[in-house]
């Protein structure tokens, strides 16, 4: 089955307390949205590539490409108001039955072997999703204070998300809703069962300027 991802790159350098878009922002030299499509590209170079901006950003995106000599084969697609809109409008892309995972930008760590084997899982299960434990404790806010709640019975979601292409443009025909904050939260509104699969600590999320100086130190670590 044909294998598709919508890299979603929509945003801005706020909390990172940056004027340039966060996607944009140097990491070894090089924007970290180029670290995260050349992860996949490694992967599975066959795989198409859709990359998600914000109709603003698209010609800065391909000064960038020209400055860096950066080749990998993608396509562009325009940004939406939300997440959810951005993703829908990738999906027009997707011409064909396939797995299709979404992944965001600034998440430029995703294991080569985490890719593959997310996509053998969905082929499997018609989705995958990766998750990590939480190893802090955890309390619920309400609005008469907060209480302890146990920390077993939750995870931290991440991307990439993959999911079949029917079920997920299926999913992304419905009307926005707040509590859709990833692409799994889309699926299971639908009336599909998530199927949850061990993720990485070090596919990390780079939004405040202390992630950037993480990001800093696992690429050297692995480059080491």
């Amino acid at each position: 089955m044909k294998h598709y991802i919508i890299i979603v790159a929509g945003g801005s350098g706020s909390r990172m307390k940056a004027e340039t878009p966060k996607q944009f922002l140097l990491l070894d030299g090089k924007p970290i949205l180029m670290h995260t499509i050349a992860r996949f590209h490694e992967a599975d170079a066959q795989m198409q590539l859709i990359v998600v901006l914000p109709q603003k950003e698209m010609e800065e995106w391909k000064t960038l490409c020209a400055k860096h000599n950066f080749n990998i084969p993608h396509q562009l697609a325009a940004g939406g108001e939300t997440r959810f809109h951005s993703v829908k409008n990738g999906l027009e892309f997707v011409k064909e039955e396939s797995i299709v995972a979404i992944h965001d930008g600034v998440r430029p760590f995703a294991s080569v072997a985490l890719i593959k084997k997310c996509f053998v899982e969905a082929e499997q299960k018609g989705n995958a999703v990766p998750c990590i434990r939480i190893n802090e404790s955890i309390r619920k806010v309400e609005e008469e204070g907060s209480k302890i709640a146990d920390r077993n019975s939750f995870v931290i979601i991440q991307t990439p998300q993959y999911f079949n292409s029917e079920i997920l443009k299926k999913a992304y025909q419905s009307e926005f809703k707040n509590i859709f904050t990833d692409d799994a939260s889309v699926t299971e509104s639908s009336g599909e069962k998530i199927n949850l699969i061990e993720g990485e600590r070090e596919n990390i999320k780079i939004t405040f300027p202390v992630d950037l100086m993480l990001a800093e130190t696992i690429l050297k670590n692995r480059q080491a």
